[in-house]
């Protein structure tokens, strides 16, 4: 990181750290949870994901509950896979090189790569003995998340849909002007220059290079905040047309009434008749992405959220009345401590990787 944007870290509200930019959030969670007076009243809003898709949930699995044709080409891979086993399951889906390799358990683009050869992606799995899933990289221009919410049909109302939050996603790049290296441009701009460190470890040659006056350099494929993408509010495209498009595909994954889909499609009209490609859908913690908008505002940002967990607690009530429970607390907080431990896990690896 460069020191001259120090104070950017601690004064903006998008880049603040999350344990502090998320003070608020914590007290309005604590709100429902003596409202409802249970500590993970949230897991039976998705009750098919464990915790509901607050922490520690298989991507490939919730994957496994959504329509095929809206997915990418994808292979699972289990810890220590054999070459010739990964080399006949890539060419079985049918996916080339580059491709995107990820966690199944992470979050915040944790360890996502985006991988040019075969080789690489063998040292790459090695280095990092958990569960991957490795998908075709995409090459649909434009990425949004889009979240959603359906209450169940009940004896006495029937179900309603919405699409609360669309973002767009603007992936990291610099514009060269034929004199100085990525990395100088890098640094001209805090979104970038937070960067910095990563790349050095990634990328390094790369920010030696110093590109022609004019040239768009893109830096990240992955739009992912944590890996320096602009977040865009994107909520105009909110519209009945929209909502016709999205209520009947979540209406065909069973147990999931809240959530956000990362996706790429062509174009802005792409979405709107539903010809995308979802990487992933996010549970309970999926939040609406728009907020993070440099222009939006933290004031309006916190009260979206207190908006959309107000959503979630109202589902909550609504599947209580279904006899649909929350998640025992001794089941729950027994995958809590899981996830814990395999954090843990990973961290080690990664120390003795390096």
């Amino acid at each position: 990181m460069y020191n001259k944007f120090w104070w950017v870290k601690w004064t903006v509200w998008e880049f603040l750290p999350m344990w502090i930019a998320n003070i608020p959030v914590y007290l309005y969670v604590a709100w429902f949870v003596l409202r409802a007076r249970n500590l993970f009243f949230f897991t039976n809003v998705n009750p098919a994901i464990p915790l509901g898709g607050a922490m520690g949930e298989s991507k490939s699995g919730i994957l496994d509950l959504l329509p095929k044709a809206y997915l990418p080409r994808t292979v699972v891979v289990e810890p220590g896979v054999e070459r010739t086993s990964l080399d006949r399951a890539l060419k079985e889906q049918g996916i080339e090189f580059p491709v995107i390799a990820k966690p199944d358990v992470g979050e915040r683009g944790y360890l996502i790569q985006k991988i040019s050869t075969f080789e690489d992606l063998i040292v790459y799995l090695n280095r990092y003995p958990v569960r991957f899933i490795i998908q075709e990289l995409l090459q649909e221009p434009l990425e949004f998340s889009v979240l959603f919410h359906r209450f169940p049909e009940t004896p006495t109302q029937g179900g309603r849909f919405a699409v609360t939050s669309v973002c767009a996603k603007e992936f990291l790049k610099v514009r060269g002007d034929g004199v100085h290296s990525i990395r100088q441009l890098m640094g001209q701009t805090p979104r970038a220059a937070f960067q910095i460190a990563r790349f050095e470890s990634e990328k390094s040659d790369l920010l030696e290079e110093v590109p022609a006056e004019g040239v768009w350099v893109l830096l990240e494929p992955i739009g992912n905040h944590a890996r320096g993408a602009k977040f865009l509010n994107a909520n105009r495209l909110i519209d009945a047309q929209l909502n016709s498009v999205f209520e009947p595909l979540c209406t065909q994954i069973p147990g999931v009434l809240y959530g956000r889909f990362d996706l790429k499609c062509e174009s802005e009209e792409a979405l709107r008749q539903g010809l995308f490609k979802i990487m992933e859908l996010n549970g309970v913690l999926g939040e609406p992405a728009h907020i993070y908008d440099p222009s939006y505002g933290m004031w309006r940002a916190y009260r979206d959220l207190y908006r959309h967990w107000l959503i979630i607690f109202k589902l909550h009530r609504v599947q209580l009345k279904l006899g649909i429970r929350p998640s025992p607390f001794y089941t729950a907080w027994g995958q809590i401590r899981a996830y814990f431990r395999y954090k843990a896990f990973v961290k080690d690896a990664i120390s003795h990787a390096e």
